[in-house]
């Protein structure tokens, strides 16, 4: 018996420690990664590209459409895993709010180079409309409005402050919010008619292709220069997931990348989903560095995963 006894131990030791590996990967709570999407054309780009990758190493990527503040919130209160948006500095004052204080983890840079700041049609441009303090001179011709994003929205935020300081002598001003894309078709109507216009406009976005548009300078003080992108994730998701983790944290991309994704949707009709499985594919390359030291969620080698989804 003694033998016996010994023998199936042995036997469970071997076969339990094979089988941790697998296991380990497979993390409790990990199965379905909550996104969130503000409405914006590069943040449904970029959640398309994650959720291709972590459904082709197991996981379900579950995608909500959020106001801003409400994400903020969802990240600190655990609703919402991941947001792949948090532009700064445009979003500096969500970020002393959640992120400064711990109660929400900025991990990793995703994005450079990015502008986000009032900008109006080459027309407007050309008749001297180059700064923020160019607006007021030419109101009646704007009808004194700034064409925004939805509500609460950091841009649109940094808009009220400036209009409720009188900065710029925008103090008479009205900020008109909506979701991105009727404030591009309002701006598409007053370009038709060559109608000034100003609106918040950013890259990357396929607008800056679709549009003769010219960002105006001055207002710095509000939106910054040149800003990048972070992804955030809920405090302690990357320990409790640390295989999501370490592909969130591989994942970056370039003006390049979301601006053909953006343009094949706007273009083409694709999805975003299709348009992501499509730029992949032309572009298996980048799956090595976005894959490196990640696993499928039952331990198996990612690459060949995701490569069977192409």
């Amino acid at each position: 018996m003694q033998k016996l006894s010994t023998s199936m131990a042995v036997a469970w030791l071997t076969l339990g420690s094979a089988a941790i590996p697998a296991l380990a990967w497979a993390e409790q709570g990990c199965e379905t990664v909550k996104m969130a999407d503000p409405g914006w054309s590069d943040i449904a780009a970029t959640n398309a590209i994650a959720g291709f990758l972590l459904e082709g190493l197991g996981y379900k990527a579950k995608v909500d459409t959020l106001a801003v503040p409400i994400i903020f919130g969802g990240l600190k209160d655990g609703q919402v895993d991941v947001f792949l948006g948090n532009w700064m500095p445009a979003q500096q004052g969500f970020y002393d709010k959640f992120v400064a204080n711990g109660e929400v983890t900025q991990l990793a840079k995703n994005l450079d180079g990015t502008e986000f700041t009032l900008a109006v049609p080459d027309y407007v441009w050309d008749a001297g409309v180059h700064d923020f303090n160019d607006l007021n001179p030419q109101a009646d011709k704007f009808d004194r409005k700034l064409y925004g994003i939805g509500s609460g929205a950091p841009a649109n935020l940094s808009l009220q402050e400036i209009i409720k300081k009188n900065e710029f002598d925008l103090g008479q001003w009205k900020l008109i919010e909506s979701s991105e894309q009727a404030m591009l078709a309002e701006v598409s109507r007053a370009v038709k008619r060559q109608k000034f216009v100003v609106f918040l406009g950013w890259t990357p976005h396929p607008m800056n292709v679709q549009l003769k548009m010219h960002y105006l300078k001055g207002g710095e003080k509000y939106f910054g220069d040149t800003g990048s992108v972070y992804t955030l994730t809920r405090k302690g998701y990357a320990q409790a997931c640390p295989n999501v983790g370490k592909l969130l944290t591989n994942l970056s991309f370039t003006q390049d990348l979301e601006n053909s994704i953006m343009a094949e949707v706007a273009n083409k009709k694709l999805s975003n989903a299709e348009a992501a499985k499509a730029w992949i594919k032309a572009n298996p390359a980048v799956l090595e560095k976005w894959l490196d030291g990640v696993k499928t969620r039952d331990g198996k080698e990612a690459l060949p995963a995701v490569q069977a989804r192409m």
